[in-house]
């Protein structure tokens, strides 16, 4: 079984949907600390051009709270959020057909920001028919309090996994050796360069799967998520 661990991310960039369809369970971490200058609660869009950042505004916290602990804000107005995105992508070839997964996202009765978040991310494989089974890392009976590579070890074991699979970018974290003691593999994939049509002169990469919802149709976004990465 091949597997993958991730912090839950608000709408995050096609990447994390090919690292989803790569594997046949996806772990989403709920008991690591929120981090402010992460991707957890906000992501980005193009907006008048350019790129600019969307987030869920959260209540006030102890900075050693873990994502489980957090909570939207009393304040938060997902219909306020929802025009944000209309004014950024009202014209836009696809809107009409990738609203209704935004306004069922948003929508949910739901204060604290994991659930939030995670419910979706389970929303987004929905729309775009991702198959692998989606847990809480929470749900898994191991050792909660370790950390780095080790708790990914233990998840991994725990779960029966044959292959861990990370992006590219978390090379050093992990060790082939670690792994393979342990009688599992380690791989990584690298997602390739993908351009489409936006508004301006310049394209705008990596930005949410919200752009590349609204200026794709769902079947061309599925093949690039199933094919637009290589393994390293």
């Amino acid at each position: 079984m091949r597997v993958a661990i991730m912090q839950p991310y608000f709408l995050p960039y096609i990447g994390y949907y090919q690292l989803v369809s790569a594997v046949d369970l996806f772990l989403v971490y709920d008991n690591i600390k929120y981090t402010k200058k992460g991707w957890i609660n906000r992501n980005r869009m193009l907006q008048n051009g350019t790129d600019a950042v969307f987030s869920l505004p959260l209540k006030s916290a102890s900075d050693s709270c873990d994502v489980v602990q957090r909570s939207l804000a009393t304040d938060f107005n997902h219909v306020k959020l929802l025009e944000v995105w209309r004014g950024a992508y009202a014209r836009a070839p696809y809107f009409k057909t990738t609203t209704p997964l935004l306004e069922k996202i948003v929508s949910i009765d739901e204060q604290n920001l994991f659930r939030f978040v995670h419910n979706s991310i389970i929303e987004t494989c929905a729309h775009l028919e991702l198959t692998a089974a989606v847990k809480v890392s929470s749900t898994i009976p191991i050792d909660h309090s370790l950390k780095g590579q080790d708790k990914v070890l233990a998840l991994c074991e725990a779960v029966g996994a044959k292959t861990y699979i990370n992006p590219i970018g978390g090379s050093d974290l992990y060790s082939v050796d670690a792994f393979r003691r342990r009688g599992m593999g380690l791989q990584f994939i690298k997602s390739h360069d993908y351009t489409y049509p936006q508004w301006g002169d310049a394209f705008i990469p990596w930005l949410s799967i919200l752009d590349v919802l609204m200026f794709n149709a769902v079947a061309d976004v599925q093949r690039q998520i199933r094919s637009g990465f290589h393994f390293v």
